[in-house]
């Protein structure tokens, strides 16, 4: 069986990937409301503002380790054979731990002091906010590698 990283991370569909991931961060800070939504949209113009390809590196940066942390949840879908997006669906707080676990260790050796205090200023609510983006996330996996 192939893992996320072999179907999703080599030349062929990493573009494709990186872009539709792109679409799903916009989609899910637009979709926030409330005063989490303004520190959300907040901090995310920030990010943005840092330079005109930074999210798309960081993406890229960050794409190996989100597949290799989300394969094992990818192989039970294919072991039980399930759909992979419904049994990532399934599991929301799974999901979100496995990929803040990523974003936790690189944030803490960013050597950028305004990435990590925004990072730990939105660190308390971003669970919720993770396990919110779980279906598109599922979608994406669905849209790029099928089943």
């Amino acid at each position: 069986m192939s893992t996320l990283r072999e179907l999703l991370g080599g030349a062929a569909k990493r573009g494709a990937v990186i872009d539709d991931a792109l679409r799903v961060l916009d989609a899910e800070v637009d979709d926030k409301s409330g005063f989490s939504g303004i520190a959300v949209k907040t901090a995310y113009k920030v990010v943005k503002g840092i330079s005109p390809d930074f999210l798309r590196r960081a993406v890229d940066h960050l794409l190996d380790d989100f597949l290799n942390a989300l394969d094992p949840v990818y192989q039970e879908a294919l072991q039980r054979g399930v759909d992979a997006r419904q049994h990532l669906v399934s599991n929301p707080s799974r999901v979100a731990d496995l990929l803040l676990g990523i974003t936790d260790a690189r944030a803490a050796r960013s050597d950028n002091q305004m990435i990590k205090k925004t990072y730990e200023k939105l660190r308390d609510g971003a669970k919720k906010h993770v396990e919110a983006a779980v279906p598109r996330l599922g979608d994406l996996f669905a849209r790029h590698v099928g089943n």
